[in-house]
């Protein structure tokens, strides 16, 4: 296997320089910068947990400096961070950064960065990163992976829904939803997505149909979270809890979200008494 040669300084400033190419001082730029090196963070803080070597601790955080890159020339072409008005950012990312050949600014030109896969069938570590970025914000992992593979992919899944409870937390919800914070207080959540909720797993894109909705939404990716280490970190930020209290004036959506809790609740105790 052909190893990367992973120079993270250099990282940074192909980052950096790649970054430049836009309005820096756009308060949507600057925040998917600025989520870009806290899921690298957290990537890192995820890999070191389980024990990987340092090569792959690198590996990790490598993947997670790049595993947005779609979103900058997303919001250039479409104005928005919206895939279901414009396109798959993740996919998008794959494409600038392997067939127009943007990896080769951040890693050793050691490799072809060309050769998804070796002599004996399996991806190379190339391939592997591009499989990673491509699956990161997909409902489900593609079937057929190897192991190793799906290690990464699960690793940059993880980190990218944990930062993702921050960055909900932290921007307001009309400029998320461009909605009213009127309209916010006193959305409903749908039955199809209290039902997801209820079955303890991610919801569909196509169910999210109020503000509400996507709050629920968004709670409901701590049930996708593969590793220990990242529910922990998850429940140690708290931006989860905050999300799980948010404000409405709905009676009825405010009888939900203390369901959601509840449901919560009992899903962490789970987790935490199958790691004992």
């Amino acid at each position: 296997m052909d190893k990367l040669v992973i120079d993270r300084q250099k990282v940074k400033a192909g980052f950096a320089r790649y970054t430049g190419n836009y309005d820096v001082d756009n308060d949507k730029i600057k925040l998917k910068i600025e989520h870009t090196y806290r899921v690298a963070d957290l990537c890192d803080k995820i890999a070191k947990d389980l024990g990987l070597s340092s090569y792959d601790v690198d590996m990790a955080w490598l993947i997670g400096m790049l595993h947005d890159v779609g979103r900058f020339e997303q919001l250039r072409k479409y104005g928005t961070f919206s895939d279901a008005d414009s396109i798959d950012h993740a996919h998008y990312a794959a494409e600038i950064l392997f067939d127009d050949g943007e990896i080769s600014g951040y890693i050793g030109n050691n490799v072809d960065i060309c050769k998804d896969t070796s002599k004996d069938g399996n991806l190379t570590d190339i391939g592997i990163i591009r499989k990673a970025i491509w699956n990161h914000s997909a409902y489900r992992i593609e079937e057929g992976l190897d192991g190793r593979t799906v290690l990464f992919c699960n690793i940059i899944r993880d980190a990218d829904k944990i930062d993702i409870f921050k960055v909900i937390n932290d921007t307001p919800i009309g400029i998320i939803y461009k909605v009213s914070n009127e309209d916010a207080v006193n959305a409903g959540i749908s039955a199809d997505v209290m039902q997801a909720i209820k079955e303890q797993h991610a919801v569909l894109r196509s169910l999210k149909k109020t503000p509400a909705d996507h709050i629920a939404g968004h709670i409901a990716l701590a049930f996708e979270l593969v590793f220990p280490v990242s529910l922990r970190i998850a429940q140690e930020q708290g931006y989860l809890d905050k999300l799980m209290n948010f404000r409405t004036c709905n009676n009825n959506t405010k009888e939900q979200f203390k369901e959601i809790r509840e449901i919560m609740a009992g899903y962490m105790e789970k987790r935490c008494l199958e790691q004992v």
